[in-house]
């Protein structure tokens, strides 16, 4: 007769437990596996969270700037382009009727919008040219090694920190017709008096001495900047070569440097364009209009006259828009000539 010690082991834990374990151990696995299903759950919520925060994050941080851009710069330019098909009276925030094009035909049939357009081309070319290739010049002295180099650099970024109103003063003294410094010197040496406010180039010399006085300067430091991060390595493997600096500096610096003259170069040109300051503060006389013949009325100074003194806001908001639309293409043109140039120089 067999007893209970001659049963196999197996048999007694088949009796007992038919997983192969005791009740009391089965229960603290489930609890075990229970406890561990939220704070799998919190895990995975947390790494939803980390990936979230990492895609969502960047745009957190430069949203200021859209929203500050959609408020101040893209409002009101869809705002302009709508006031253009409107005819608006002289009354504030009262819109008229919807004409269409009309305010687009009276501008670009005004005689004064047209001499404000070819005065506003000729104020620029007298100004951007010379500046950039003043501000080209200026750099490149200030790459080399100078005594005190930091207070050079500040000393030709005071013109650009300096009030205009200050700058016009002082530009007051030497442009004045009568007494100006210019005049009374060109007098003493026995040579007419120079009418800066009314001769219509003269006017433009004036002002567009103004504006490179102000943003040589300023154009010079970027360049600067784009000039000291050329590896002077390669300066000196070109002065092995025999080159002296005059070449060093037209084959080394210049296409190295391309990328920012084209940014210097559209922003002198969106900046010329849109030149107001210098020929309003320039302007002594009551209209305020640009000179007795609007000589030296340039297309900023036209919409404001239009819709801040005579509050025609259609016909202002589309000049406005003809001005947006000229500098857009002379940008896109700029730009594609740009990259004709860069693929003809590295083919």
């Amino acid at each position: 007769m067999s007893t209970s010690s001659d049963r196999p082991a197996g048999n007694v834990a088949t009796a007992t437990d038919p997983a192969g374990g005791s009740p009391a151990t089965r229960g603290a696995g489930r609890r075990d596996s229970g406890s561990g299903d939220p704070d799998r759950r919190r895990l995975v919520r947390r790494q939803r969270r980390s990936r979230w925060d990492l895609k969502l994050s960047p745009y957190l941080y430069i949203s200021p700037f859209f929203a500050l851009f959609a408020l101040v710069g893209l409002y009101p330019l869809l705002y302009t382009a709508y006031l253009s098909f409107f005819d608006w009276n002289r009354a504030y925030y009262i819109r008229g009727d919807f004409i269409g094009l009309e305010n687009y035909k009276f501008v670009l049939t005004d005689p004064t919008f047209i001499k404000s357009l070819v005065n506003t081309f000729s104020i620029f070319l007298l100004s951007s040219v010379p500046q950039i290739l003043l501000a080209l010049a200026v750099a490149a002295l200030l790459d080399r090694s100078l005594r005190v180099a930091t207070f050079w650099r500040m000393s030709v970024l005071l013109p650009f920190v300096v009030a205009p109103t200050a700058a016009v003063l002082i530009f007051g003294s030497l442009f004045a017709d009568q007494y100006g410094l210019i005049n009374q010197f060109l007098a003493s040496i026995g040579i007419d008096k120079i009418a800066w406010h009314v001769d219509r180039l003269w006017s433009h010399v004036a002002i567009a001495s103004m504006v490179n006085w102000r943003w040589t300067g300023y154009n010079a430091l970027i360049l600067l900047a784009a000039m000291q991060a050329v590896p002077r390595e390669l300066y000196e493997s070109a002065a092995l070569d025999g080159a002296g600096r005059i070449r060093q500096f037209v084959s080394v610096t210049l296409p190295l440097i391309r990328p920012t003259m084209i940014f210097v170069i559209v922003t002198s040109t969106i900046g010329g364009l849109q030149i107001f300051t210098e020929p309003r503060l320039f302007d002594d006389t009551v209209s305020r209009e640009g000179g007795p013949d609007h000589q030296y009325m340039t297309t900023t100074l036209y919409i404001y006259a239009r819709g801040i003194e005579d509050q025609f806001y259609g016909r202002a908001s589309a000049a406005a828009w003809v001005l947006f639309l000229i500098i857009v293409s002379i940008a896109v043109l700029n730009f594609v000539i740009t990259r004709y140039l860069t693929r003809r120089h590295t083919a």
